[in-house]
Parts: structure tokens; C-alpha cells; sequence
């Protein structure tokens, strides 16, 4: 566990520059931790941690029974502790935890471990506190969250819905409260969230780099130094942290007293509705932020700009998309729904709802700053509480651009026009990109074997999770118990060991866990022809269709996907290995074509493409899908070289599927030789789709078992 609290003062949340957004979302939750958590999306390097880690410096401290390791509150502990009942004792007051979920933490490092070795001879049930123990009454932070395992996901989704953890093993149960604030970090290039997840955060904030010089100076200042002296760095910005310290601790006492009117709660309502937001959550989550603005605010009733400032960050990461769109909210849709709706409550009598004091709107009347900034030589002041005026409505923010229109089939049969010259830095004949048509379900293409990769839904592996198929001894610590392989084990030698009594004589030597069999997420490495002979628009938007569809597919699955293309004289790494597959689609979608159709260099930069994964994550098995209509002409012996290449690749073991791209009367079958030497299987692009007849996985299996 690792906590906001050690011997080097964490960076002060006053001194971190910009980030309005980000700032106001955190002390959201903190004014009301009903609110339910924030996650922070954006690039790396944005000081995403920094922030989230000084949050808890700012939280009120929480009293405890002492030596309760769950940390019951002295008024009510908890009835189900496993370290009650609590007699009436000491009291002690400690900061609020901040703990910090690491990305390949265990199951049992996240619930807690239960040994069963003692559960099983002796009856006890000798609880060691997991991470979400740690983490009640407090902030559970995670890092890079949507790299999580999926079922430590699931584990989490199960104690932010319910209040606690359960531990069971073999009908051994322990259950703890587990309240906790849920804030997480990620990075949308390395991939997207489940849906399920996505709705547990109440917010959602953005966050960028700035790119004004001034502003990236300050920056630079003041991490350097912190870096160069923490300590003195931190008292330095001490009275501005007991400044808003004091501003939180009095924005939750007036919180109780804020009112939400019907025609703010009507414009909540009709926003949710509006932006077609799933369940009732959205509803709820902008009522409790919006009279959490209200409270910081100092204000007693809620406005409409405090449910207009709700909405742009409760519902961009709820409103229903497909898995391609980047969340967002069209704006001015927004404004006019809170228009249609209007008539938020305008306030009551001038002591529940004072207005600013001051001409910047802060409510000391002290300025911006409230009481002034430490100035910082090279860069302008920030103001650290943002005032009611200071708020950020995001006024001047352009409506998130939708996605291209998939293109109509009837768009598609148009011919299209030849470009008189080649675009600016393109080759000769290349033709501009085309849109894809509409993506559909695929059939489930998967590798032959059993793997051990990562948790997905592809390819068959042994996994954590699943059938059991077996037992084994344990290696390393004990996973899921197998309890007749271990009762097996244990019975020949309960004479031997001087059993008397009804219990069970267990040596750790007679445990077994559990072998199963679940699924596996692989590395879908696309290799794509965007040569002449693809280019006819109608092939092309088909082709684009179907990859999209696959990389749908691969999103749904939890893959890995990487995209080649290959057109005029060689082969490009369109998109390196990633969990992104938003990176792909954009990357797809802005596909030139044009030129010869140099197949072998695509072949080849995927095997260099593939030895470099398998050297970085030898576990996860690859899966190649060429997607191509079989023709090679581009250099010196193009049809051998790429024969050369695919028996290559078919040499090391790599599963391929080759999707024929070949249309009109007289087909050549090019694409059913490519798959040969790959010694791989190739379909049609109407095979790809899950409705066909064929069955597409048994003969990819088939085919490799033959070869």
C-alpha cells in the first residue's frame, strides 16, 4: 500500500498550474464524496498523479477505533467487522488513506487473503486486510486504470456498488465495509474503459498540456523547485493549503442546507434524457454535483449554471457512443436544453445566497488569488480556488467533431473521379482516403492451442478465472483452492499423523489449487493491402468496413491490435502494438490507396512487427490477419519473395487468417495461395461476418493440425 502520507511532503494542490477542470473535479468530491470519484483522462505527463496524490492532504481527518484494521467509525462501527464486536475503547484520529491500486496487483493483494490451510484444520478464519480495507473511509486511487485486469475490475465494481468486500474460498466466507472514493488515471492511447467501469466514476475531466509558454514556464519553476527542496516548497504554499482546507471544511458544513429546486432538478432530467445516457446513475450523480457546486460556491440554492457545469462532467463518458468515439458533449446541444427547460431557482433571501464580495468574484472578496500566491518568478499567478466567477463553464469550447459517417451502399457504387495529380507529398496514383461502410458482427477468429496470455475473451488459455479443468500443487502462493484434490491428498495420512478429533490433519503439502481454462486476449497484428488493385471505391470502403468491424471485435475481446499497410514500393507501421483500437479506427479511416502491391514487404515488417512483441510479452500469442486480395507486384520477384515471406511466418507458428479481398466474375485465387504458405485459412469478406454459414473457426484449427 502506498500512502499520500510519508516523510516527503507531497506536492501542494494549490501550487499546480491550469488544470481548471481537473482542480475543481477533486475538490468536487471533496466538499461531497457522494459525487462518486473522477476519472482523469489524458497524455502523458500532465501532472495527472501529482494532483490526484495531493488531494488527500486536503482531506479532513477521520476518527477510528484503534487496532481495528478496518477502520471503523467510533459512532458506528461497523455490525460485520472482521475484528469485532468493538468493545468501547480508544479513539484515534488519522489522516485520510490515499491508496494506490497497482496495475498487476493480485486478487488477494486487492481483497485480501484468507488462509486456508488454517480455515481447513483449525475452523479459523485468519483474515489478512486487502487493499479495499485500507481504502475505506478513504480515496482508492488507480493508476493507469484501463490497463486493470478484468476481473480486478470486477472485484472493484462489486465493492463501490455494494459498500464492501467479500472473500470467499471454498465456502469460507469474510466480508468488511468498503467505502471509498474512486479515482483513477489513464491514458486513452493504451486503450478505453468497460462501459460498466466508465459509469462508477461520478466525473470525468480531460486534461492537456497547456500550450501558452507562460503557463509551461510556471510549470517547469515550480516542479523544479519542489524537486530541489520539498519541504521548503511545501511551506511555502502552506497558508494557501489551510486556505482551502478552511474553504472545504465550509462548503461541507453549508452542503446539508443547499436546496435543489424542481426546475433545476427538471433540467438534470432533461439533459440525461437528451443525451440518451444509460440508467439513472447520470440523473443522480449531476444532482449531487451540482449542489456540491452550489456549497462551493457559498451558495444555498442550486443555478443553472451549476447544472450546466454538472453535466460537462458527469455525462461526456456516459452518453451513449460506440467504442470509436472519444467522449464529449456537444455544447450547444446542452444550452439548448437547458433553455427549453429553463427557470432554475434564482436564489432565496440574501443571507442563505450572499453574493461575492470582491471584483474578481471570490467570496473573501480577497482577489484572485484569495489571499495571494508565493510569487513565482517567470509566470503569472494561479489562482488555486476558483471563485464562482472563475468556474469553468468551458463556454469557449468547440462541440466534440462526430465521427465520419459511415458511408451508404448507395455512396458507394459511385465511381470515383481520378485525381488529376498526386496530393501534395503522396505518391503518383494515390487516391484519397475513402469511408468505411457500416461495420458488422464478425465470427470469432481465434489461435489454435493453449495459450497462457493475458485475461480476454479470444483464444482458449489456462487463466486465473474459468472451468476448472484439474488440479495441480500450488506455484508460489495458493490461487483458488481445489478442495477434493486437497481433501484427496490429505486422507491417506490421517492415521499417520495422529488425528483424533473430527477436524481435518492439513499440510501445506497436501494443498491443490485449482487448474482452469478460460480465454485470452491475443495480438491482432492487421496487415492491410492499400494498393491499386484495392483502390475501386466500393472494394475499398468494404474492405475498410470489415477491418473495422474486426477491430470492433478486437475491442469487445480485450486484444492487443496493431495495424500494417502496404502499397507503391513498401510497408508501414500504421499503428505500432497497442490496447487503443480508437487509434486504429482513426487510423483506418484516414487510409490512402494507390501504387503496386509490394505483398512481401508487408509480410516481412510484420514478422520484425512480431519478434519484437514476443520478446516484450512472450505469453501473448499473435494472430495475423492479412487482409488482401492476394496480387503481388511491386519489386524484383514479387510473387517469390512474398511466398518466401509467408512460409516464414508459417515457420515460427504464427496463426494467420487471410481475407480475400478478390471481387468480380473471374477470380484468380491468389489470396487461397497466400493462405497456403501461411499454412493459415482464407475467407471471403461475406464468410467474416457471424451470420455465415461456414464454420470459420474449426477450419482455421483444422487447417493448422493438418499442417
Amino acid at each position: 500500500m502506498t500512502t499520500a502520507h510519508n516523510t516527503t511532503p507531497q506536492y501542494p494542490f494549490t501550487a499546480v498550474v491550469g488544470m481548471d477542470d481537473l482542480r475543481l473535479a477533486l475538490l468536487l468530491n471533496a466538499v461531497s464524496p457522494a459525487v462518486g470519484g473522477v476519472l482523469v483522462r489524458g497524455e502523458k505527463g500532465t501532472a495527472k498523479s501529482t494532483a490526484v496524490r495531493a488531494l488527500s492532504a486536503l482531506m479532513p481527518a477521520v476518527d477510528v477505533i484503534s487496532g481495528c484494521r478496518f477502520a471503523c467509525a467510533p459512532a458506528v462501527p461497523d455490525p460485520g467487522c472482521p475484528d469485532g464486536p468493538h468493545e468501547t475503547g480508544a479513539v484515534e484520529e488519522r489522516p485520510t488513506r490515499m491508496v494506490e491500486l497497482p496495475v498487476g496487483a493480485s486478487e488477494d493483494r486487492l481483497v485480501g487473503a484468507l488462509d486456508i490451510e488454517r480455515a481447513l484444520s483449525e475452523g479459523v478464519k485468519a483474515f489478512e486486510p486487502g487493499l479495499l480495507a485500507d481504502a475505506h473511509r478513504g480515496i482508492l486511487y488507480v493508476d493507469e486504470v484501463n490497463l486493470l485486469h478484468d476481473h480486478l475490475v470486477d472485484l472493484l465494481l462489486d465493492a463501490a456498488a455494494m459498500g464492501a468486500s467479500y472473500v470467499e474460498r471454498e465456502g469460507v466466507s469474510v466480508r468488511h465495509a468498503a467505502r471509498f472514493l474512486l479515482v483513477g488515471t489513464m491514458n486513452p492511447e493504451e486503450g478505453e474503459l468497460r462501459p460498466q467501469l466508465l459509469d462508477r466514476f461520478g466525473l470525468t475531466v480531460e486534461v492537456a498540456a497547456s500550450r501558452e509558454p507562460d503557463q509551461r514556464v510556471s510549470v517547469v519553476r515550480r516542479r523544479l523547485a519542489y524537486d530541489a527542496d520539498p519541504a521548503g516548497f511545501a511551506a511555502d504554499w502552506a497558508a494557501e493549503e489551510d486556505e482551502l482546507r478552511g474553504r472545504i471544511a465550509a462548503a461541507r458544513e453549508l452542503l446539508p442546507r443547499v436546496t435543489l429546486g424542481d426546475a433545476a432538478l427538471r433540467q438534470i432530467a432533461a439533459t440525461c434524457a437528451a443525451f440518451e445516457v444509460d440508467g439513472m446513475r447520470a440523473d443522480i450523480v449531476m444532482a449531487r454535483t451540482a449542489t456540491a457546486l452550489a456549497a462551493w460556491a457559498g451558495r444555498t440554492d442550486v443555478r443553472e449554471e451549476d447544472v450546466r457545469q454538472a453535466a460537462l462532467l458527469a455525462l461526456p463518458h456516459r452518453r451513449r457512443r460506440n467504442p470509436f468515439d472519444a467522449p464529449g458533449l456537444d455544447e450547444d446541444k446542452l444550452d439548448q436544453t437547458l433553455e427549453e427547460f429553463g427557470g432554475a431557482d434564482e436564489g432565496t433571501d440574501g443571507d442563505d445566497d450572499p453574493e461575492p464580495d470582491g471584483p474578481d468574484g471570490g467570496p473573501d472578496g480577497g482577489g484572485p488569488d484569495g489571499g495571494g500566491h508565493p510569487p513565482q518568478e517567470g509566470g503569472p499567478e494561479e489562482s488555486p480556488l476558483p471563485p464562482e466567477a472563475e468556474l469553468p463553464h468551458q463556454q469557449d469550447r468547440e462541440a466534440p467533431q462526430s465521427p465520419q459517417a459511415p458511408e451508404q451502399p448507395g455512396q458507394a457504387e459511385q465511381p470515383e473521379p481520378e485525381p488529376e495529380s498526386a496530393p501534395q507529398g503522396g505518391a503518383a496514383g494515390e487516391k484519397a482516403a475513402v469511408g468505411a461502410t457500416e461495420p458488422f458482427k464478425t465470427r470469432r477468429l481465434d489461435v489454435p492451442g493453449l495459450g497462457e496470455g493475458a485475461d480476454g475473451r479470444r483464444s482458449r488459455a489456462r487463466t486465473a478465472h474459468g472451468r476448472t479443468t484439474g488440479a495441480r500443487r500450488p506455484q508460489g502462493a495458493l490461487g483458488k483452492l481445489h478442495l477434493s484434490a486437497t481433501v484427496q491428498a490429505a486422507a491417506p495420512h490421517q492415521r499417520a499423523r495422529g488425528r483424533s478429533g473430527r477436524g481435518l490433519v492439513v499440510r501445506r503439502d497436501d494443498l491443490r489449487e485449482a487448474v482452469r481454462e478460460g480465454r485470452e486476449g491475443n495480438l491482432v497484428l492487421f496487415v492491410v493491402d492499400a494498393s491499386g488493385s484495392m483502390a475501386a471505391r466500393k472494394r475499398m470502403s468494404a474492405v475498410k468496413g470489415a477491418v473495422l468491424s474486426l477491430l470492433l471485435d478486437a475491442y469487445q475481446r480485450r486484444d492487443k491490435i496493431g495495424l500494417i499497410t502496404f502499397r507503391g514500393t513498401g510497408a508501414e507501421l500504421a499503428l505500432p502494438p497497442t490496447s487503443s483500437v480508437e487509434a486504429g479506427a482513426a487510423r483506418l479511416e484516414q487510409l490512402p490507396t494507390g501504387g503496386r502491391t509490394p505483398l512481401s514487404e508487408g509480410l516481412l515488417r510484420a514478422h520484425e512487427v512480431l519478434r519484437v512483441e514476443r520478446m516484450r510479452d512472450a505469453s501473448r500469442r499473435p494472430l495475423l490477419v492479412v487482409v488482401t486480395d492476394g496480387r503481388a507486384t511491386g519489386g524484383p520477384e514479387p510473387v517469390v519473395r512474398a511466398g518466401r515471406a509467408a512460409r516464414l511466418l508459417a515457420g515460427e507458428g504464427t496463426a494467420s487468417v487471410v481475407v480475400d479481398c478478390e471481387a468480380g466474375p473471374v477470380r484468380l485465387g491468389l489470396a487461397g495461395e497466400l493462405a497456403r504458405e501461411l499454412q493459415g485459412t482464407a475467407i471471403t469478406l461475406d464468410e467474416l461476418r457471424a451470420d455465415s454459414v461456414s464454420a470459420l473457426v474449426r477450419t482455421v484449427q483444422g487447417n493448422r493440425k493438418a499442417a
